[in-house]
């Protein structure tokens, strides 16, 4: 527990916290809506933001977090115009942000010396006013899924249905999407922008493939979240390794453990149902001297299980 005495460790684990709590809830709506590539494509327009802020001698950070936010906005447009196919708009925002962060990075010869620590997270990169900026991002989002989560969940399973039902799916998407990018910027100190998508998905994915229901799938994916990102930061400052990286291994191995161990459970009991089965046949059939009669208990029984 060393690392908690320096002052950035502090930073990196309270950011880690407040992003743990709102990405993997974000990834739960977006993997069920469908729309999962528009974390990544959000933390390539990101990319961009930061390009252009180390141009133009603005705070990296904030120029990241507006970026975003435009991004977010013009997916939203985009996907009302291509409605048949909705991967269109993910597609052009992304190219889109690339070939701009392309361009500004060659406009500046100092752009490369900390690009990395954006591209793939700085335990370092925390400053306390990032740290600010993620406590109101944090708190905006908490208070946007309690409030809207009941027309969030009918927008997230039927728009037609939800729109029905008097909800504004338009100002509620429009609200989600701007959102998404305002967490995936504020994520991109603790991860990077290249692994930031990792931290939404992952935790995402696991809780729903072992969980059985909405809310518990939430919880779940909450508690993944905080255990990776405190399981790789920690790994990181022991070892030295890069913190996105670090976490998107500690999340990934999670993932491939929980899917391993449901399959496993998944073949014992049915390994178990097949020897109970066994069992009562070998007990009826001993009880009527091997023959399965067919006003039989063990034939009543059979008729149920098919």
């Amino acid at each position: 527990m060393a690392m908690l005495y320096y002052e950035f460790m502090q930073r990196a684990f309270w950011a880690g916290a407040l992003i743990a709590v709102v990405a993997p809830i974000l990834g739960i709506y977006l993997l069920l809506r469908r729309q999962i590539l528009m974390a990544d494509t959000l933390s390539h327009v990101s990319l961009a933001g930061v390009a252009l802020g180390v141009v133009l001698q603005l705070n990296p950070t904030i120029s990241a977090f507006v970026m975003a936010i435009i991004g977010a906005v013009c997916i939203e447009q985009l996907r009302r115009s291509f409605k048949t196919y909705g991967e269109v708009p993910v597609a052009i925002i992304m190219t889109s942000g690339l070939a701009l962060a392309v361009v500004l990075m060659s406009l500046s010869q100092g752009l490369n010396k900390g690009f990395s620590a954006y591209l793939f997270g700085s335990i370092v990169a925390v400053h306390p006013s990032e740290l600010w900026l993620m406590s109101l991002v944090a708190l905006i989002a908490v208070i946007y899924f309690i409030v809207l989560r009941r027309p969030l969940y009918q927008l997230t399973f039927d728009e037609e249905t939800a729109q029905l039902g008097g909800v504004k799916v338009r100002r509620l998407s429009l609200s989600f999407s701007v959102l998404t990018g305002m967490i995936v910027a504020v994520a991109m100190p603790i991860i990077g922008v290249l692994l930031v998508s990792a931290l939404i998905v992952l935790p995402a994915a696991l809780a729903i493939r072992i969980t059985g229901s909405f809310g518990a799938a939430i919880a779940v994916a909450v508690v993944i979240g905080f255990i990776g990102i405190f399981s790789g930061l920690s790994l990181s400052y022991s070892y030295n390794t890069p913190p996105g990286g670090t976490i998107a291994l500690v999340l990934l191995l999670l993932l491939l453990t929980g899917v391993a161990v449901k399959r496993i459970w998944q073949w014992w009991s049915k390994y178990k149902k097949l020897r109970r089965n066994s069992n009562e046949q070998e007990v009826m059939e001993n009880k009527h001297g091997g023959i399965v009669y067919p006003g039989s208990d063990y034939s009543r029984l059979l008729k149920q299980k098919q």
